[in-house]
């Protein structure tokens, strides 16, 4: 094999949770266009087909909150291809009250976070790594967050409405632990599982936040959703094929300091 056609992606089928969002949508397009044939798997048809519209990309209605959705999807994309590949978790599920302060928070509120984000990722990573061990083959991508590794500097949202919820955190960091545990537990049939944690993605936030985070970070500014793809085709192809069970953080330096 050529040393050109690592990140090749061509023949595989791969699946993107919350495919229609901010980050997902752009790794959709990056996995096509590196040659995957990719499902969009969210809740929003109408994003989704927007997306499929522009590129020929296909669609699964799939909620990551929900046990049947995510196996009635999963079960049509293996029926109908015979196989799944890659499944890249960038879903974002969230209560109405998502956002209020630390001291505010509800342990409903708590408890019904973490089982729908992390317990989501969960169970697709389950149906996706039982399906990969029969085939032999098959790669997991989760999307977490630098702050699953670091704590949150509070002092740039300072001014705004902005925070950073305390079950974010716990869930990302969650979900890097859960990752690990997968890799090494599905490790001897050949399948491999890893995170990508970006840093701050530039959302239309507040100026004075914007200002404050990117004069935090070492590369001085927040990354673009364009920018966390290439770590995501990585470890979707054969480039990574001795790569599991690792952490790539995409922050422009934020946990360098």
């Amino acid at each position: 094999m050529s040393y050109k056609d690592l990140f090749s992606c061509e023949n595989k089928v791969a699946v993107v949770t919350g495919g229609a969002g901010l980050l997902g949508r752009e790794i959709v397009k990056a996995l096509n266009d590196f040659g995957a044939k990719v499902y969009i798997g969210d809740i929003d048809e109408k994003k989704a087909g927007e997306i499929s519209e522009d590129t020929g990309i296909g669609y699964v209605h799939l909620d990551i909150t929900s046990e049947d959705s995510i196996g009635k999807a999963m079960e049509t994309v293996i029926r109908d291809n015979g196989r799944l590949d890659i499944i890249v978790n960038s879903a974002y599920p969230r209560t109405k009250d998502w956002g209020k302060k630390v001291e505010q928070v509800s342990l409903g509120s708590w408890k019904d976070n973490v089982d729908s984000h992390m317990g989501g990722y969960f169970f697709c990573c389950r149906m996706a790594a039982e399906q990969m061990r029969r085939q032999g083959r098959g790669t997991i991508i989760n999307l977490a967050s630098i702050y699953g590794v670091v704590a949150p500097d509070f002092s740039i949202y300072e001014g705004t409405e902005m925070t950073m919820p305390v079950a974010y955190s716990a869930i990302k960091g969650g979900i890097i632990a859960l990752t690990k545990y997968i890799a090494t537990y599905y490790a001897k049939y050949n399948v491999r599982a890893n995170v990508v944690s970006p840093g701050g993605i530039y959302a239309n936030q507040p100026e004075s936040f914007v200002e404050k985070y990117s004069k935090k970070t070492p590369l001085g500014r927040m990354g673009m959703s364009s920018e966390v793809v290439g770590a995501v085709i990585y470890l979707a192809s054969n480039a990574s094929s001795y790569v599991t069970g690792h952490n790539l953080i995409v922050d422009g330096g934020w946990t360098a300091w």
